[in-house]
């Protein structure tokens, strides 16, 4: 288990896993949670109802902090997350949660906040199954493709005028909230940091050596040095499919915007007439399976998850990795503390640009993918709900994103000012990296039910088990049948 590295030097966000974010293992310890209930799922308990470690520190109140305490309700508040104790490690969106939680628990000793903290896996499962029999957890974090359903079915808050009316609303980029509208209303606060699900994270000084003064820009640059790297008995670029969700969101939807361009998927979304059998995606869909079946990933990327595969570079068994950001920060803070010439070599970049792609380029993908959502029932205790509306503020509000960007550099909500002069050349190109276009994480939107189906196809398709065209038409009746 590596130590905890909280760090200016450090960068991370979820997207998520943020939008997507990834199922990590969690150790099970807490760090002491006053006036709060703790409940921490590992991956090996989730399926286990009584496997569950609690810790209860409520009767240590006395912590001095300087929030309002004067809220009227006095009862329980259930909020439901994944910033378990081991993603909030190197990972700033969770860090950052996960503080402002506790900072609120402790602000109100008269509210007992009872969290449920899952891995992240377990959590995207947990909460489809709470929401299926109308059990949602008081607050949660809600992803962008269940806001249509969710909100159709009247189980999720309607928070347009409590955004509208935020102490931080003059702050707020209110292009965040895009994934979690449905018409004229918005369902949640867009929480954690924004990041990017699709970055290229690279040994700087072995690809130099393979002959390029920065990473390829063009797959078949890539495939052209493979010879280099088998001389070298290492692999070019690490990979995880293990939970299926990777090769949608940390690969496809940013391959798949270089040739569609991003009004395809807009159009998706809005249901004005783009399809998933469209030429331009099955191209993407054919290039995936093509690049896949090279031999420029790990022969074993389906078998791995990404977690396994980011060890292939901490290693240096591999060359680059592409993966989320949180990925990204965790290699960093283990480089840091372990192996300092590597984390002084390793550099960001984007996914090179397939052959024949000719909708967009340098895009990667980004996004805030998840909300601070409520459950609709709560607003039938009016004090309970303004308590949940002051939790939410706080954990989107100037708190969080002062947290975030003084301690790692990242952006989110809610607007404030980073100043990037006091961290290290791997933060800063980090940071950097953002500047390239964006496009959006295909997750985040539409219906989980829809990326069930293309999740699963997709890895099958990899393993030339199913040609792209199936997967197309599969992913195009699921769309039509549940969106």
């Amino acid at each position: 288990m590596k130590k905890k590295l909280l760090s200016v030097l450090l960068c991370a966000t979820l997207v998520a896993g943020m939008t997507v974010g990834c199922g990590k293992n969690n150790n099970n310890n807490s760090t002491k949670e006053t006036n709060s209930t703790n409940v921490e799922t590992t991956k090996d308990d989730a399926d286990k109802t009584d496997d569950k470690e609690t810790v209860d520190t409520s009767a240590d109140t006395s912590t001095d902090n300087s929030s309002s305490t004067d809220l009227a309700y006095k009862g329980k508040i259930t909020i439901m997350h994944y910033s378990t104790s081991e993603e909030s490690e190197g990972n700033g969106g969770s860090d950052g949660f996960r503080t402002m939680n506790q900072e609120w628990a402790d602000a109100h000793p008269d509210i007992q906040l009872e969290q449920n903290v899952l891995a992240n896996d377990e959590y995207k499962s947990k909460i489809v199954t709470l929401a299926g029999a109308d059990d949602l957890p008081d607050v949660f974090l809600l992803q962008g493709m269940h806001t249509k359903a969710w909100s159709e079915q009247g189980l999720i808050l309607d928070m347009t005028d409590i955004i509208n009316n935020s102490p931080y609303a003059a702050q707020y980029d209110l292009s965040k909230f895009y994934p979690f509208q449905q018409g004229d209303k918005t369902y949640g606060l867009p929480a954690l940091a924004e990041g990017t699900c699709a970055i290229v994270v690279y040994d700087s000084e072995v690809w130099k050596e393979a002959g390029f003064d920065s990473f390829p820009t063009t797959w078949d640059e890539i495939i052209s040095a493979k010879s280099f790297f088998d001389d070298k008995g290492m692999t070019e670029v690490a990979f995880g499919n293990k939970g299926k969700w990777n090769m949608n969101s940390c690969f496809l939807s940013t391959v798949g915007d270089r040739f569609t361009g991003s009004d395809w998927y807009h159009s998706l979304i809005e249901k004005t007439g783009a399809k998933f059998t469209d030429q331009a995606f099955v191209d993407a869909l054919k290039f995936t399976q093509d690049i896949f079946a090279s031999g420029v990933f790990n022969k074993d990327f389906n078998a791995i998850t990404n977690e396994d595969a980011r060890e292939y570079y901490i290693d240096g068994s591999a060359s680059a990795m592409i993966a989320g950001n949180w990925d990204a920060s965790y290699i960093g803070a283990t480089l840091k503390a372990n192996d300092p010439d590597l984390y002084a070599r390793t550099k960001f970049a984007v996914i090179p640009q397939p052959a024949g792609a000719t909708g967009t380029t340098n895009t990667h993908n980004t996004g805030m993918g998840y909300a601070v959502a409520i459950n609709a029932k709560v607003a039938n205790d009016p004090d309970k709900l303004a308590a949940c509306v002051d939790l939410a503020y706080k954990l989107t509000g100037a708190d969080f994103a002062t947290y975030v960007a003084e301690n790692y550099a990242l952006s989110s909500l809610t607007k404030v000012a980073i100043d990037t002069s006091k961290f290290d050349e791997f933060t800063k190109a980090f940071y950097n990296f953002y500047e390239n276009p964006g496009c959006e994480i295909y997750d985040s939107f539409l219906n989980g039910a829809i990326w069930d189906v293309l999740n699963s196809d997709l890895q099958t398709m990899v393993n030339g088990e199913i040609d792209p065209e199936t997967v197309a038409a599969n992913a195009q009746k699921a769309y039509e049948s549940n969106y």
